[in-house]
């Protein structure tokens, strides 16, 4: 345990985040509790909200006979363009763009979105999310569906609206319902058209929208505003009020961890189990979640490779992480927020196999 904590400690003196917690469970019991952020630091996940939020709830409410994984999306959204299943969104593979800064558009047409203090009115704030979700809806497939896996948060913007229709709830209430009250977590999304409750949130950034991510250099054009913490980091999740299929929740490691250990038990599982989409050519999707990579995966060389179930997981662009590795029946939440030093920061990259490295060495045998 010393090892992972001055791990942990060098990352932040080497600036690769300034903060970050994580919690390691072995077989059912936490072996390991620490980082340079308290225990009850609430990091924004990213894309760890897919899993987490998005994926946990569908599987939820199949397992409930509610809603059919390979029933069409249109049967939900009869407008969306794409011709695709649910199955085919969460596996990434329905041909959709990977990204489209649709808050660009929401910057011009609606600065007072953004201006401090906020004085946007909730009723602003629920059109504009209506808008985004229509241009969503609207963007055509650009191959064809189980042709290639390319992973992006289009596809999932989609199913968190399928999550809203089919339960009668908004998004971040149909989490609270299905997946955090079961769970006892502590997570959740954090709308900003509501006031937030006062938690120790880690802080991303200071500007809004954030500027590009290396590779959308140049992909849009607009002014930037202060951006206040506590805040969700993803730009066009905050255009949405802080609550999308894609991005938005706020948890703890601790929490993060606990939704590990339920995938690790079963209590969110797809009817054929977590298998590789055997559909589409290359791909290293699971159901909603990623699968180790052959070459330089993100959780180390060993992760995942003790047996034949092998791991699932998931990143959030912030600098979080959660790793199941299901033959050692261990469990790894990793929460940074490398992103406090710029987009451009990448060090976390080295990090985690590092630290997954140290988990196997302390506790994988």
């Amino acid at each position: 345990m010393t090892d992972l904590r001055a791990l942990l400690e060098e990352g932040r003196r080497a600036r690769v985040f300034s903060h970050a917690r994580a919690v390691v469970r072995l077989r059912g019991q936490t072996v390991f509790d620490d980082g340079p952020a308290l225990a009850d630091a609430r990091f924004d996940l990213a894309s760890v909200t897919k899993v987490m939020a998005t994926t946990a709830c569908l599987l939820r409410l199949s397992d409930a006979g509610r809603l059919p994984l390979d029933a069409p999306l249109r049967r939900w959204l009869p407008e969306a363009a794409v011709d695709a299943s649910v199955e085919d969104l969460a596996f990434h593979r329905a041909g959709l763009p990977a990204f489209r800064p649709f808050f660009a558009e929401v910057a011009s047409r609606h600065p007072a979105l953004f201006e401090l203090p906020r004085q946007a009115a909730p009723t602003l704030r629920a059109a504009v999310r209506a808008q985004v979700l229509e241009r969503v809806c609207a963007v055509p497939a650009e191959r064809g569906r189980c042709t290639a896996a390319v992973y992006g948060d289009l596809g999932f913007i989609l199913l968190g609206e399928v999550l809203e229709r089919v339960t009668g709830l908004p998004l971040d209430e149909a989490f609270a319902q299905h997946v955090a009250r079961p769970l006892g977590l502590q997570a959740g999304f954090r709308r900003l058209s509501a006031a937030s409750p006062d938690e120790r949130v880690v802080t991303t950034g200071g500007t809004r929208p954030r500027e590009p991510a290396p590779g959308q250099e140049g992909l849009w054009s607009c002014p930037t505003w202060p951006s206040l913490p506590g805040e969700v980091d993803d730009d066009n999740a905050w255009v949405m009020d802080g609550v999308a299929g894609h991005a938005g929740l706020f948890a703890t490691a601790e929490a993060v961890a606990a939704f590990g250990q339920a995938v690790l038990e079963g209590w969110v599982r797809p009817p054929g189990g977590f298998g590789l989409d055997a559909t589409t050519p290359g791909s290293t999707r699971a159901f909603g979640f990623d699968t180790p990579s052959l070459d330089v995966a993100s959780c180390g060389p060993r992760f995942g490779r003790a047996g034949p179930r092998g791991a699932l997981g998931h990143l959030g662009f912030t600098g979080t992480s959660l790793w199941v590795d299901l033959d050692r029946h261990l469990v790894v939440a990793l929460l940074t927020n490398r992103v406090v030093h710029g987009r451009s920061n990448l060090e976390v990259r080295a990090f985690r196999p590092r630290f997954h490295e140290a988990v196997v060495d302390a506790f994988g045998g």
